[in-house]
């Protein structure tokens, strides 16, 4: 296996890109290879196989949507409440928008797992680390909310995110009252 991790970050990034342009049928890696401005084969030597740059581009996915440690920071330092929750929210739906294309290939990759079995495990593996993360962060936070309610933000932000990427329901109603909106209805009442 090929051991360049910038190299392989730039690939997984062409492979975003390709993903969020051309959908699924048009990740090859030939696409990766051509939008990277690489040698051809190159992306097959990182990646050997589409699981492979499936999960590859899951890991990046991960890493490229991750809020930054100052972000973090800056928060820690705020008592819990429904309104840092609220903060918290709005900057998770504030990264995938602006980035829109690594959201875009993430739900084709979730699309073309839900048509191949073979790469639901990766995704099932990738959702279920991430889920938990977001549980166990907001408990050693002290946020309010529980399992029950990070998943319903989950559904809802996906659902949020989904409609500013595409075609929106509702263009006029800014995406921070939205979330201030799902805030104030899904957290259970103190």
């Amino acid at each position: 296996m090929a051991k360049n991790e910038a190299r392989r970050a730039a690939l997984a990034d062409a492979g975003i890109a390709v993903l969020a342009r051309e959908g699924s049928r048009g990740l090859t890696h030939r696409a990766i290879d051509d939008e990277a401005h690489v040698p051809t084969g190159t992306a097959s030597n990182y990646f050997r196989s589409r699981q492979a740059l499936i999960a590859g581009l899951f890991h990046r996915i991960g890493e490229r949507l991750a809020p930054t440690a100052e972000d973090l920071a800056r928060r820690a330092s705020q008592t819990p409440s429904p309104a840092l929750f609220a903060d918290y929210l709005r900057d998770i739906v504030r990264r995938l928008v602006a980035e829109r294309e690594v959201t875009l290939a993430l739900f084709e990759l979730r699309l073309e797992a839900a048509r191949r079995p073979e790469l639901a495990a990766a995704l099932q593996e990738w959702q279920r680390a991430g889920f938990e993360g977001d549980v166990a962060f907001n408990e050693a936070a002290g946020l309010p909310g529980g399992r029950a309610e990070i998943a319903l933000f989950h559904y809802a932000i996906e659902g949020l995110v989904l409609d500013r990427l595409t075609s929106s329901i509702d263009p006029a109603t800014p995406t921070d009252d939205v979330v201030d909106a799902l805030v104030a209805g899904l957290l259970p009442r103190a």
